[in-house]
């Protein structure tokens, strides 16, 4: 008894803690779960084309360049998606960051733009500013609450470790005593005549229960972006050593024979090297020996599956090529952590479930803070009516004074 007090005082203030910020950044995961297909909607005539019979897409460099002269040089372009679908437009992106020392995310960024464009006409089909797009707002809120990254991820990542105390606590406290209380854990046994407080403890408790284990694997799965030490812990989990990733180092050779068109020949030879894939993602090279580089998108809608590719910037020739099947089961879960957080892993339903567990979690904060509302005004007024009681009774001359033994005698 005294064991599940404990766990009971632990679980309230922790909850009472933390739990605004579990409530904001539960709620703006349901709300992004499904950002991708609305965007899509909403973005439709700007992300596709209509193909004529015969066209053929415009060389990378050209289209690059083109588009880099439409939108002026305040917009520098420095990555490009190039979808595989010919009946989607392709899209550049101008990212620009802001004050380091920003508090908040709008100073932290100066400017971040997506252009989409035709692939066959470079035209401009439309322009976007993600850094006020509503997604991507709700996103930052739920990644840093709208700080920094610096200030906010640690707030966030350490309110999520707490919760996954509070979801383990929780279950130590809804383990029934007996027989005859599990059939008010495990259902909803509502009559006519149920109060609110009933229906509001029912719905704190039995609904964390049945969600319990997808709200673990989300609050995991965004603890493994807070923090570089549990990433490490799934890592090694899975991967079964404490050796890091291996990451190759290549360089491009300044002074080697510029080819016309090196971007366009490094997308041919992705496309070769993986011809089902859904997307490629085009990073050129950073400085003058770095590497061009290429990621692979295999499965439209999810990234668990993805390739690399770096090529020479100036030849066009392939320096290094490392595919999903090279990585090692540690890699792979992390790479996987977007989609498992999300539940696009498990196409629409897991997206579902995972709308309705962020939506389960955002309720829970508030359910249990009622719970403790009520139970402290029940409290306070049991003491009103047993103060009161005695007034009356004092006043009524009713209440009878115990004479100690010896002063009887």
């Amino acid at each position: 008894m005294k064991f599940k007090k404990t766990i009971g005082f632990l679980h309230l203030w922790l909850g009472l803690t933390s739990g605004l910020i579990v409530f904001i950044v539960a709620i703006t995961g349901c709300i992004y779960v499904f950002s991708d297909e609305i965007t899509h909607a909403v973005r439709a005539d700007a992300m596709h084309v209509k193909k004529v019979a015969g066209a053929q897409y415009l060389p990378v460099r050209t289209l690059w360049e083109s588009t880099q002269r439409k939108v002026g040089s305040k917009l520098r372009l420095d990555g490009l998606d190039v979808s595989n679908d010919s009946h989607k437009s392709w899209s550049f992106s101008s990212f620009q960051a802001g004050d380091p020392e920003a508090i908040t995310y709008f100073g932290s960024i100066d400017h971040y733009k997506t252009v989409y464009v035709n692939p066959y006409t470079g035209a401009i089909q439309g322009v976007y500013d993600e850094e006020r797009d509503f997604f991507n707002i709700v996103k930052f809120l739920h990644w840093s609450l709208l700080l920094h990254t610096d200030y906010g991820q640690p707030i966030v990542g350490w309110s999520t470790f707490i919760f996954v105390v509070m979801l383990i606590t929780g279950m130590i406290l809804w383990w029934p005593r007996s027989r005859n209380a599990v059939k008010q854990r495990f259902s909803f046994r509502w009559k006519k005549t149920t109060g609110r407080k009933r229906k509001n403890y029912d719905l704190h408790n039995i609904l964390g229960f049945y969600f319990s284990f997808v709200l673990l694997i989300v609050a995991f799965t965004g603890m493994v972006w807070s923090f570089s030490w549990f990433q490490a812990i799934v890592y090694v989990a899975a991967s079964g050593t404490v050796t890091p990733p291996e990451r190759i180092e290549v360089q491009s050779v300044p002074g080697e024979k510029v080819m016309h068109d090196p971007l366009q020949l490094a997308l041919d030879q992705t496309r070769d090297a993986h011809p089902t894939a859904s997307a490629f993602r085009i990073y050129p090279a950073a400085d003058s020996i770095a590497a061009l580089q290429i990621y692979v998108q295999q499965h439209e809608g999810v990234y668990y599956v993805a390739h690399e590719m770096q090529f020479d910037q100036y030849t066009g020739k392939l320096l290094s090529r490392r595919d999903h099947a090279d990585k090692n089961f540690g890699e792979k879960v992390i790479t996987a952590n977007y989609d498992i957080h999300v539940g696009a892993i498990l196409g629409i339903p897991g997206k579902i479930l995972a709308f309705l567990a962020s939506l389960v979690c955002a309720s829970l904060p508030v359910t249990g803070f009622l719970i403790w509302k009520n139970r402290k005004k029940k409290k306070a007024g049991t003491v009103r009516k047993s103060q009161s009681q005695i007034r009356k009774l004092k006043t009524t001359g009713s209440i009878v004074h115990t004479v100690p033994v010896a002063e009887k005698v």
